[in-house]
C-alpha cells in the first residue's frame, strides 16, 4: 500500500492531547494529556505511533506504511537525546516500555514488553551503573 509522501505516523508525547484519541489510541491521548497538563519535564519522554499506521500496516497485508520505519528511527534518536541514553548501550542503557493501544478500550490488551533495549551486556552495565544488580537483572 502506498501513502502520501510525509504522512505523519509518530506524535511525541508533548505533541499531542486528549483530544487526539482517534489518531493515538486511548492511552497515546492520555500519555498526551499528562504531558501538556503537567509538563515535559515531568512525564518521561516517549512517542506514539499513530493508530492510522496501524490501520495502514494490516491493509496492506502486515507490511509498514511507507516511512514509518524512518520516523520511528528519528522518534527514537530523539528520546535517547533527551534522556541521555542510548538503547542496548553496554554501560547505562536507556530502557524503554513498549504498550499496545487502540481507539477505543479492548479488553485483555494489557500487553506490554519492558524494559526493551536490555539484553546480556547491557543488563550488566544497568548494574553498574545503579549499583544494583538484583534490580538489573529483576528488569
Amino acid at each position: 500500500m502506498s501513502t502520501a509522501v510525509g504522512t505523519k505516523w509518530i506524535y511525541d508525547f508533548a505533541e499531542g492531547s486528549r483530544d487526539m484519541r482517534e489518531l493515538l489510541g486511548g492511552k497515546g491521548a492520555g500519555v498526551a494529556e499528562m504531558t501538556r497538563v503537567l509538563g515535559a519535564d515531568r512525564v518521561p519522554a516517549g512517542f506514539t505511533i499513530t493508530t492510522e499506521a496501524c490501520v495502514a500496516y494490516m491493509r496492506a497485508g502486515r507490511t509498514a506504511p511507507d516511512g514509518l520505519g524512518g520516523q520511528v528511527q528519528e522518534a527514537l534518536e530523539r528520546l535517547q537525546e533527551q534522556a541521555g541514553k542510548r538503547l542496548g548501550d553496554d554501560e547505562d542503557p536507556l530502557l524503554v516500555s513498549v504498550r499496545s493501544g487502540a481507539r477505543e478500550s479492548m479488553p485483555g490488551m494489557m500487553d506490554t514488553v519492558l524494559n526493551l533495549g536490555l539484553n546480556d551486556r547491557s543488563v550488566q552495565g544497568l548494574a553498574r551503573a545503579t549499583d544494583n544488580e538484583r534490580f538489573a537483572r529483576d528488569s
